[in-house]
């Protein structure tokens, strides 16, 4: 069966103000702020959702200890085009259904002060772009499917280091049948992706069952509410 995510639960930022970020994704974007807790498992830092629709969510975590560093090219892209560190987020497009919902926006974003650069029209999209707070560089998009046999340029391709069978692969991923039984974790393998914990710290969580992190953390909301 075909698996791959199919969407976006929640983009995490990163924040040293997060009263700052919700005021303008709620205000000048029009979401709705869902959350604000003590982060799970991370001490002394808050962690806020504001919702785009019911299942995506834009979130911000404000550790104590996070940077006041901005420098472009390093942390920040500053434009939707600028070089920046990789594995950062260079730009966050957000969707919306149709064009008309898309001059709306621009409206909405332009009525609170904000400068807005389009919209443009990319052919496999239609979009404009805008600043944040803490420098980050946003976009509002929308559009419908994209047709890969129009859009994956054979110069760029090989330009990427990228044969005619990579291609294949890449856009059709294999699919995948679950096991009868759970796939035990993976050894460390350094030539694979790993999270930045203190190794013995890291060693312990990967020999750890998955049933006892499905309780490690509380998921009692801070304020209890009466059912309807």
């Amino acid at each position: 069966m075909a698996l791959h995510p199919n969407g976006v639960n929640h983009l995490a930022l990163s924040t040293r103000d997060v009263k700052v970020q919700i005021e303008f994704f709620t205000d000048v974007l029009g979401g709705e702020l869902k959350a604000l807790y003590w982060m799970h498992g991370v001490e002394n830092t808050f962690h806020a959702f504001v919702e785009l629709n019911p299942s995506c969510y834009v979130a911000f975590v404000q550790h104590p200890e996070n940077p006041d560093t901005y420098e472009l090219g390093i942390t920040h892209a500053g434009t939707a085009g600028g070089p920046v560190a990789a594995g950062t987020m260079q730009h966050v497009a957000f969707n919306v259904d149709t064009l008309d919902d898309l001059l709306a926006m621009r409206d909405r974003i332009r009525s609170r002060g904000v400068v807005v650069i389009g919209p443009m029209n990319h052919g496999m999209c239609q979009s404009m772009y805008f600043a944040g707070p803490e420098g980050m560089s946003l976009e509002v998009a929308c559009g419908s499917a994209i047709d890969e046999r129009a859009w994956i340029d054979p110069e760029v391709q090989a330009l990427a280091g990228i044969s005619a069978d990579e291609l294949a692969r890449f856009v059709s991923p294999a699919d995948f049948d679950r096991p009868a039984s759970a796939v035990a974790q993976p050894g460390n393998d350094p030539s694979k992706p790993h999270m930045a914990y203190p190794a013995s710290r890291y060693a312990a969580m990967l020999a750890t069952p998955d049933e006892v992190f499905w309780t490690a953390v509380t998921s009692e909301p801070p304020v209890q509410v009466d059912a309807v």
